[in-house]
């Protein structure tokens, strides 16, 4: 049922295993690399056509110092933290709370209503970009880090709540029963004896969700116009000049644009990995 551990396979196969390993990583690695080269080159590198070797002019410095004092990259950095912290905060509070009631609670709708947050992740996102921005400008919203942050909290709310709701139905129920019978409340039940438990769960959907709206671009470009809501990954393309494209710049802007999502994950993976393997023994 499960694929024998490499230290148990015959010695060809822990041979073809040690080399295509590192292959594969270098293949990945590749535009990675490039990217960074290309962050640290000038612009005589990009128009010669010299993209994959060692650059002939290196401008450590004043690449990141020039995505600073001549672009918007940093208005776009505020905007991308403005649309993504607030997003995350609702979309984790509101599926805390409806994988609680879906978790907890039976009733007669309950796997429906369930299904009904599963089945929005499977729909393609791009055949609701009309009437995501026909809606975004009846409410007045759009062109607005409001109407992002919005959009991003309705739509990371059914894969959290997939996600919460599985962790909640795992929890004891005697551990609920006790506390009914201690004379709880049902929010107390929720904020004292629930989100405790789910911890972990709630610190790796937040990373997760971080991550997801952070590099989102393409509702960055359906719904904003405007430098003045433009989050980062979208305003890259403001990085280059209008007659020469300045692919150093974008590649520099690049770098900086990931580094928040990346700085998340390595300061929070042990509670990443805690909650996604929350639940995985018993005992």
């Amino acid at each position: 049922m499960f694929p024998t551990p490499i230290a148990q396979a015959s010695k060809p196969v822990q041979w073809l295993y040690r080399t295509a390993l590192p292959l594969s990583l270098v293949i990945w690695l590749l535009p990675l690399i490039a990217i960074a080269l290309t962050s640290l080159r000038g612009p005589a590198d990009i128009l010669s056509g010299n993209y994959w070797g060692m650059p002939t002019q290196w401008q450590v410095v004043s690449n990141y110092v020039s995505i600073f004092q001549g672009t918007p990259l940093a208005r776009y950095i505020v905007n991308s933290f403005l649309i993504t912290v607030p997003a995350v905060a609702g979309a984790v509070v509101l599926s805390c709370l409806s994988g609680f009631a879906l978790g907890v609670y039976r009733f007669r709708l309950n796997l429906p209503v369930f299904f009904l947050f599963v089945g929005g992740n499977f729909v393609p996102f791009q055949i609701l970009m009309v009437p995501v921005r026909t809606l975004s400008l009846r409410l007045g919203v759009y062109d607005s880090v409001l109407g992002l942050v919005l959009f991003h909290t309705a739509f990371q709310s059914g894969f959290c709540t997939f996600f919460m709701r599985n962790f909640i139905l795992d929890l004891p129920r005697e551990l609920i029963d006790a506390a009914r019978m201690d004379g709880a409340t049902e929010f107390q039940i929720f904020r004292k004896v629930v989100l405790p438990l789910v911890r972990p769960a709630v610190a790796a959907v937040s990373i997760l969700i971080f991550t997801f709206v952070w590099n989102d671009y393409f509702w960055a470009t359906v719904l904003i116009q405007g430098d003045h809501a433009m989050p980062v990954t979208a305003g890259l393309k403001a990085l280059n000049g209008q007659w020469v494209a300045q692919w150093h710049l974008v590649a520099a802007g690049s770098l900086v644009a990931a580094l928040p999502p990346v700085l998340i994950f390595f300061l929070k993976q042990k509670d990443f990995i805690a909650g996604l393997t929350m639940g995985a023994t018993k005992g």
